[in-house]
């Protein structure tokens, strides 16, 4: 067999604009700004801050392998 030449056409307008244009987006997945969510899960400088409001924390405790904590109400 002969050596295959790989040749591609130059794009359409048409298609540069299908694959440049966005998707729209359904509703219940935009997020609504004027509702504040509360995570459930907190980072660890957050459960830290936690831990020391409760007494629960000593300066030079370890920060890996915190204890679990819930978010205050």
């Amino acid at each position: 067999m002969g050596a295959r030449h790989l040749y591609t056409r130059p794009l359409s307008r048409i298609a540069i604009s299908l694959l440049t244009s966005a998707m729209s987006q359904h509703n219940s997945l935009q997020s609504h700004k004027g509702i504040a969510v509360r995570r459930n899960v907190l980072k660890r400088f957050e459960r830290v801050e936690v831990l020391k409001k409760r007494g629960q924390w000593k300066e030079g405790d370890r920060i890996v392998g915190l204890r679990k904590t819930k978010p205050d109400v």
